[in-house]
């Protein structure tokens, strides 16, 4: 075959004697103007940013409110369960040490107050009291920090663990205190609570 090149149009160009516009006909393209490229380019990366920034954004929307729509339940869940233990309970505690040996009986008076986050106690039978901050939830369970704030007597620990859980089909809490005394004897009070 031919190339461009060895084509001639001839005198006229057609070889019927008809003008032809062809003077030289090429296989490659003509060169491209690249007087848009630039403002093409500037086009692409403004939109391909835009896309890109949507994208963003609407998945951070998405996972915050993914977040935000778990973590309100989990919120709403917590507070649910929490206001089962909110009230006033008082009840009788068997108090054994780590061998499991009796060591005293005793009168508890416990208060949690609205939200179940906080609350105070009454060990009226030693005299002592002290204040309440929610600490672990496990399941049915909540777990309290106790704090002294009165002991006229020295007879309480200054620090103990209040575990309270709800008692089967009643309407009443299980409770247990877990302490340490100032000897290290770990002490452990049980009862239940109404």
């Amino acid at each position: 075959m031919d190339t461009a090149a060895d084509l001639d149009p001839g005198p006229e160009g057609g070889g019927d004697g008809s003008p032809s516009p062809v003077r030289q006909m090429s296989l490659w393209q003509p060169p491209r103007s690249t007087r848009h490229t630039l403002r093409r380019r500037r086009r692409i990366a403004f939109v391909s940013g835009a896309v890109l920034a949507a994208l963003v954004l609407s998945g951070g929307i998405a996972a915050a409110w993914t977040l935000l729509g778990d973590g309100g339940s989990d919120v709403a869940e917590d507070a649910g369960h929490l206001e089962r233990f909110v009230g006033s309970w008082a009840g009788e505690m068997t108090q054994v040490d780590t061998e499991g040996e009796h060591v005293a009986d005793w009168h508890a008076e416990v208060r949690i107050e609205e939200g179940g986050q906080t609350g105070g106690t009454a060990w009226t039978t030693f005299s002592c009291s002290g204040t309440l901050e929610l600490s672990a939830r496990d399941g049915d369970r909540v777990v309290y920090a106790y704090t002294e704030l009165a002991d006229p007597e020295d007879r309480c620990v200054d620090d103990a663990e209040l575990t309270l859980w709800p008692d089967g089909d009643r309407r009443g809490l299980m409770a247990e205190w877990s302490s340490v005394t100032d000897e290290g004897t770990r002490m452990t009070s049980t009862g239940a609570m109404d």
